[in-house]
């Protein structure tokens, strides 16, 4: 095992082998082949499935709420014990909507943010109208990097209330740091969900999950419609669902990334920066007005919290 895992790590740092294989292959064939794989219902399938997994990866399933999967969809978005997350409930702090790792952040200038170094896009590109972007010019954004280990379910920042979701067909490049150095605007090439948000003061909100290779499925359980690569359309829906922070929002199936966007003013919390690892419902941003009295850290689990209709997947 441990020799495996040495050969892993020498081919994934040899950039160029690693870009050919995450993005030179049949990216939309291969993700729609894992999509289907990945659902098969048999025991002795999803066993040997998860054993090559953890050969290649750092799989910790020790926070998982059961072990006992029938397949390895059901692994890939597996819920957690009680407890396993901690929600800051200061309203003055907006929190990560997930586990990841801290990608590109700044302030959008000029309408426009880094995927990384040397590589800007258009927000209006992102969002698919200019006019979507306008309210975050000036404002901060955070990119938060899920990877295939992760705890894959999205939650909820802050109480508010979701008014507008845009799903936008596109790609399946990777979406790992070497990717992101050598595609330029891949965020706006992927396929992608707009969740546009009020804050509980009617503060404009955005969080963009975008979806990967072998993921391409988002799922939003206010949503009451299928969205894949294969869907073909509408792709804009009015909504009007309150959310309660750290409510669970969806999920991804695999590992993906969440862009947050919040207006001018709010600031990043402490230690946000490029590499640090966080976990959904600790300190991400913080309102323009600090609090002096913040309010007591609360433990949730995605199971506690009031799930509204199935929504939004690929098969």
């Amino acid at each position: 095992m441990l020799q495996i895992r040495k050969l892993r790590d020498s081919l994934l740092l040899q950039e160029d082998l690693n870009f050919l294989l995450t993005n030179r292959l049949p990216r939309r064939e291969i993700t729609r082949l894992m999509g289907w794989f990945s659902k098969i219902r048999n025991p002795l399938v999803c066993r040997m499935s998860i054993a090559t997994w953890r050969m290649f990866t750092d799989l910790d399933l020790s926070e998982a709420r059961s072990n006992s999967f029938q397949s390895l969809h059901e692994c890939f978005t597996r819920d957690l014990k009680p407890g396993s997350r901690v929600v800051d409930s200061d309203p003055q702090v907006i929190t990560s909507p997930c586990d990841a790792i801290v990608g590109a952040t700044g302030m959008v200038q000029s309408g426009e943010v880094f995927q990384a170094k040397g590589f800007p896009y258009r927000l209006e590109d992102l969002f698919g109208q200019a006019e979507r972007a306008m309210p975050f010019e000036g404002g901060t954004y955070v990119t938060l990097r899920l990877t295939s280990t992760m705890y894959h379910r999205f939650h909820a920042p802050s109480d508010g209330r979701i008014d507008h979701v845009s799903y936008l067909s596109g790609d399946t490049w990777n979406v790992n740091p070497i990717a992101l150095k050598r595609v330029e605007r891949l965020f706006c090439r992927n396929e992608r969900a707009v969740i546009r948000m009020s804050l509980a003061d009617g503060t404009p909100f955005a969080l963009v999950p975008v979806a990967a290779i072998l993921v391409a499925s988002i799922r939003l359980h206010f949503l009451d419609v299928l969205l894949h690569l294969r869907w073909p359309g509408p792709n804009e829906f009015a909504c009007n669902q309150a959310v309660k922070k750290g409510e669970e929002l969806g999920w991804f199936e695999h590992g993906s990334t969440i862009i947050v966007f919040a207006p001018s003013g709010f600031t990043l919390a402490p230690g946000i920066e490029s590499g640090t690892r966080i976990q959904m419902g600790q300190p991400l941003m913080k309102l323009p007005t600090s609090r002096t009295d913040p309010a007591p850290m609360t433990q949730v689990s995605a199971r506690e919290l009031p799930l509204p209709a199935a929504g939004m997947a690929t098969g």
